[in-house]
């Protein structure tokens, strides 16, 4: 993501947006909930305009009450016995777990771009094993400028195949993203993949144990899912979430996707079956906010974690009622 310019005069609308939010959730709704979900609340710095490294994010998922954080490959990849010792006692220190790391290959690009980025995989990937990382994450760009749907499907499956394979040779699981409004699919020559029938299908072409999906309420929502489709799934399909609100006087197929809410900010998107299903099928991953909001990328990073622990302890809220 395009790195965001902070703007510190939202500061204290952000202070008093957050104490409502927070009143709205009660402790009594929030510690229900607590004892029935197994999925945790993840902060993921570059979804919310957040640019802090993996040390500080660590330090700002506990201070904000998140329980996992997103993992820096690279980051990792740096680090030696002594430093790779030293992270793992502070997350330990600070009751914090790894959720989900993004695939650190680009394989919607070029084919010298992807075998460029996977020779490099399984550095990546064996350093992620050794810190303790289970799940990395992608999305599908759902549409092509020149490649047919069915050009563009054998291609993501032979290469996503070849990631595949890496991380599951380092203990990873693997989730993709189908990417939902019209607005987007419709907007070039070709479309491809963007419900969860169609993911289905790649990840049946694939052919490895190890691929799954990641969930979004908001491609969910604009993809015109309902719970139905949701509950077809099982843990083990589900590698990661991600949990947005839509907004409001817009129709479904009328939402431009670089234009969200913070869960439960508008109503728009049933977060309270969405979340529901997820705690049906004991989901056991990380959930993170993904707004795209320029409200809060705008904000200092304190304000960002807080604003969006606020939101997703609302929404988390809902499953306790």
């Amino acid at each position: 993501m395009t790195q965001v310019h902070r703007r510190s005069v939202l500061k204290q609308a952000v202070v008093a947006g957050v104490a409502s939010v927070v009143s709205t959730a009660s402790a009594t709704s929030w510690n229900s909930m607590a004892a029935r979900r197994k999925f945790t609340m993840d902060l993921t710095g570059g979804a919310i305009g957040v640019r802090a490294g993996q040390i500080d994010a660590i330090n700002l998922a506990h201070k904000h009450g998140f329980e996992s954080v997103a993992p820096d490959s690279g980051y990792l990849a740096s680090l030696d016995n002594s430093r790779r010792s030293d992270l793992s006692a502070l997350m330990k220190e600070k009751k914090i777990v790894w959720g989900a790391a993004g695939l650190p290959v680009e394989f919607r690009a070029d084919e010298n771009t992807f075998r460029s980025g996977l020779k490099r995989l399984p550095e990546l990937a064996k350093a992620m094993e050794l810190a303790g990382v289970k799940r990395v994450s992608t999305w599908l760009k759902p549409y092509h400028a020149e490649l047919t749907y069915v050009a563009n499907f054998r291609q993501h499956a032979r290469r996503l195949r070849e990631c595949v394979e890496v991380l599951g040779d380092h203990g990873q699981r693997f989730g993709m993203e189908y990417v939902g409004p019209k607005t987007l699919w419709a907007s070039e020559r070709h479309c491809f993949i963007h419900t969860m029938a169609e993911t289905k299908d790649l990840i049946a072409e694939i052919g490895r144990d190890n691929v799954g999906f990641v969930l979004d309420s908001w491609h969910w929502y604009t993809a015109h899912e309902t719970a139905h489709e949701l509950r077809t799934l099982t843990n083990k399909d589900v590698v990661a979430c991600d949990l947005n609100d839509a907004p409001a006087g817009l129709e479904i197929d009328q939402q431009i996707d670089n234009r969200r809410e913070l869960p439960s900010a508008t109503g728009v998107i049933d977060m309270k079956s969405f979340l529901g299903v997820l705690v049906e099928i004991g989901y056991d991953g990380p959930i993170r906010s993904e707004p795209f909001n320029a409200k809060l990328n705008a904000m200092e990073d304190d304000e960002a974690c807080a604003a969006t622990a606020a939101a997703m302890k609302k929404a988390f809220a809902l499953i306790g009622e």
